[in-house]
């Protein structure tokens, strides 16, 4: 479990932090915390670079409480998994991890919450599946900017990227150990 920051007014922190959640991906899996009731709008948070899912612990409380809120980890951060050596941390792949996560969750149209680095890897998500984000927020973090001449071309490219990388892992067969003997046949 993770330990709650230390708050002056406990009444302040949300009763309803429902679970605490592993979200399972190649790499090991995605940590993330739940507040809310799942029949709620979702809204997924997206934490500062170097920070994790708790730095919403104080501002959830204060937020209206009628949304489903979910705030992850990215890989390498707080309680979820490090990449594979050599596996390095790009903004793209961050953007993978909100689009499985909203997989993991069965969500098709949530809002994103995101605080500076969290915020601009919301806004790169909203570019690449406009359809899936109902409302994107960001916190002391600046909108994503394209070149309106490659746009188009970058987020298809981008997104097919993440589709395709996505269907290879989903067809794969899991691992089957032979014999020796079986592997010369």
């Amino acid at each position: 479990m993770r330990t709650m920051v230390p708050h002056p007014h406990p009444a302040l922190f949300i009763s309803g932090l429902i679970s605490e959640l592993k979200l399972a991906v190649p790499w090991g899996h995605i940590a993330a915390k739940a507040w809310g009731s799942h029949q709620a709008a979702p809204v997924l948070c997206l934490h500062g670079w170097l920070n994790n899912a708790n730095s919403f612990d104080r501002l959830i409380p204060l937020l209206p409480k009628d949304f489903h809120y979910v705030a992850m980890d990215f890989g390498g951060h707080g309680l979820s998994s490090h990449y594979s050596q050599g596996f390095p941390y790009y903004h793209q792949n961050f953007v993978s991890e909100v689009r499985r996560v909203a997989a993991a969750l069965k969500w098709n149209r949530f809002s994103l919450l995101g605080h500076s680095f969290g915020g601009t890897v919301g806004g790169m998500f909203s570019c690449i599946f406009p359809e899936m984000v109902d409302k994107l927020i960001l916190l002391d973090a600046l909108p994503v900017v394209l070149d309106t001449n490659e746009m188009d071309n970058l987020l298809t490219y981008k997104r097919r990227a993440i589709e395709h990388v996505l269907q290879v892992e989903a067809s794969r067969k899991p691992a089957q150990v032979v014999s020796p003997e079986e592997m010369l046949q």
